[in-house]
């Protein structure tokens, strides 16, 4: 066995107490047909629209070592298909065993907003300092959680996952899984909130993440969010041996001493529960300073490298739909351009707020205009419409000078709108798009963002293509 391997037929086969070939080894795992990579293991999930069996013959011949089945298929080599009872709980059972064969720090992060960059960040952060296994994207449900596990190097030193929610008790499951040492929760606000009565129900939700922690284990919790004391209170209930809190104010154990803006990222002087540290993050506002709080504390309670982990958080750059930015020129040799930021990855109001908060921050050159693209926001319930609204003084805030909103939720928001700025409301996003483009100028900000269900992502690759012919992509700014 090399250490390029992930799991031996012979561990495979203890772990399920199944016929495995002792000769099949495997370096990936692998539920997507579409992007199985050389070595993958795939297994073959059944869902309410495909059957993953449909594609083991084409996951086989792009390079999968074996296929993990309920049944076999067809016209494909046996040995090469691994019979189990159920699929899913093979993944399951797989991740469980992951997670039992390492004894390092692991760290799940959790929250209404900012899961997945503060989770980037700490894999950044701790992967400067020793061998970081983290979750991709964002994999952090019922399947995302363990697929992530199963993943996970027998070598790693440190463990980062992320678990979301959009139900009660599905976190109590998912960190189950994880049993996580550090447990971080970024805030919490109304997200999902038709599954919740309220805001206070989102927050136990959250809590959850507290009730399976290693050896008790480290809590760290947003000071400045309106539900700390109540999340502070689930997990001295949850019997946490220690809470950490992050925020603004002096009174939280890490906290901002002073912060400062600058085009393309963010200073900070923090103090962290009595060490002060000087760092820069590669990101622009101030929720990615407040992710960074919780962030360092995570790295200073695992006994990670507090110095390195600054360095990393220099080199963060945005992900694709979270803040990513392109320069995006009109013509070929011309200086005319204007600058997209991409915030399309889904949209909540604490998250609408931020991004319209990072844009108002980035400095107009002269005649330049702020121009906020907005899709509606799903999965808000009875709030639906008063949420909606009251976006109007947040962009009244953040001195948008032009204001294109899609959907029709979206149409609350153009009924409270301030008169001094200039909006439009289409229903359909197809609408949208040929206006939104004939209005663009040089030196426009413009930044999209929504729900995934507005589709926004699709309005951002159109504007991509937008640069020059000659220019092969938008340049990242």
């Amino acid at each position: 066995m090399t250490e390029e391997l992930l799991w031996t037929g012979r561990e495979l086969a203890d772990v399920w107490k199944v016929e495995v070939d002792e000769a099949l080894a495997c370096s990936g795992i692998s539920i997507d047909s579409r992007t199985i990579e050389d070595g993958d293991l795939f297994f073959a999930l059944s869902g309410p629209n495909s059957d993953g069996h449909d594609y083991v013959a084409m996951a086989l011949e792009k390079g999968a070592a074996a296929a993990v089945v309920s049944r076999l298929v067809d016209g494909v080599d046996t040995v090469r298909q691994i019979v189990v009872p159920d699929v899913y709980e093979a993944l399951v059972t797989l991740g469980k065993s992951a997670r039992a064969r390492v004894d390092i720090p692991i760290v799940a992060v959790t929250g209404s907003v900012g899961k997945t960059g503060t989770k980037e960040a700490l894999r950044l952060a701790l992967g400067r300092d020793k061998k970081t296994h983290a979750s991709i994207l964002s994999y952090n449900n019922d399947i995302g959680v363990p697929l992530s596990l199963a993943r996970m190097p027998r070598d790693a030193a440190y463990g980062v996952f992320e678990l979301g929610m959009n139900h009660k008790g599905e976190l109590a499951e998912l960190v189950k899984l994880v049993r996580p040492h550090v447990a971080i929760v970024t805030t919490v606000e109304l997200a999902h909130g038709e599954f919740f009565d309220s805001v206070e129900d989102i927050a136990d939700a959250k809590a959850e993440i507290f009730t399976c922690m290693e050896d008790g284990g480290v809590a760290i919790i947003n000071h400045d969010n309106a539900h700390f004391k109540r999340l502070n209170q689930r997990a001295e209930e949850a019997g946490v041996k220690r809470i950490v809190s992050f925020g603004s104010a002096p009174e939280a154990d890490v906290h901002i001493l002073r912060q400062v803006m600058h085009d393309t990222c963010s200073c900070v002087v923090a103090d962290l529960a009595s060490k002060v540290m000087v760092y820069k993050i590669g990101m622009l506002g101030h929720h990615w300073i407040m992710n960074s709080l919780a962030v360092l504390a995570a790295v200073d309670a695992v006994g990670g490298d507090l110095g390195l982990a600054g360095l990393a958080l220099a080199e963060m750059t945005p992900l694709k739909g979270r803040g990513r930015r392109h320069r995006i020129f009109f013509r070929d040799g011309s200086e005319a351009s204007f600058l997209l930021i991409d915030e399309s990855y889904n949209a909540n109001p604490a998250s609408m707020r931020a991004a319209l908060a990072g844009q108002s921050q980035v400095r107009l050159a002269p005649r330049g205009r702020r121009i906020a693209v907005l899709g509606d926001m799903a999965e808000l319930g009875d709030e639906t419409e008063e949420l909606h609204a009251g976006l109007a003084e947040n962009l009244k805030e953040a001195e948008i000078d032009r204001v294109y909103l899609v959907g029709e939720n979206m149409k609350h928001l153009a009924e409270n709108m301030d008169e001094s700025i200039y909006y439009a409301h289409f229903l359909k996003l197809d609408d949208l798009e040929p206006a939104l483009l004939g209005d663009l100028q040089d030196k426009d900000v413009v930044m999209v963002k929504g729900s995934n269900s507005s589709g926004m992502s699709r309005l951002v690759d159109r504007m991509l293509e937008m640069a020059a012919p000659n220019i092969k992509k938008a340049v990242s700014a």
